[in-house]
């Protein structure tokens, strides 16, 4: 994983991220990550995480956020994956599991 700034909201590092060229919107899916606008599906092998941005909530636990920095060099793309920390009560993966909680 690179060396990354820190911000102090989810709005500052997706606007970082768009400027280092993490350009599409990522959506999860159970045991691949959907892109162009769904159309298109990776699975845990063919993509890595390349920025991990961690958001607490400073007064509500619920406004926790995880925001991923992904790219695939099978796909030659570049994008970002929010979700909140609660990502494992999702139907997901045990293979996805293992790879969002690398970090």
């Amino acid at each position: 994983m690179n060396a990354q700034p820190a911000f102090d909201t989810v709005t500052e590092a997706l606007q970082w991220l768009n400027s280092e060229g993490f350009t599409e919107n990522f959506n999860l899916d159970e045991n691949c990550i959907r892109f162009n606008n769904n159309k298109q599906s990776m699975s845990p092998e063919e993509f890595k995480i390349d920025y991990v941005f961690r958001f607490e909530g400073d007064t509500d636990p619920g406004d926790e956020d995880i925001v991923y920095g992904i790219s695939s060099d099978s796909y030659e793309t570049k994008g970002v994956l929010t979700s909140a920390f609660g990502i494992y009560a999702d139907a997901i993966s045990t293979e996805m599991i293992k790879k969002l909680s690398i970090y």
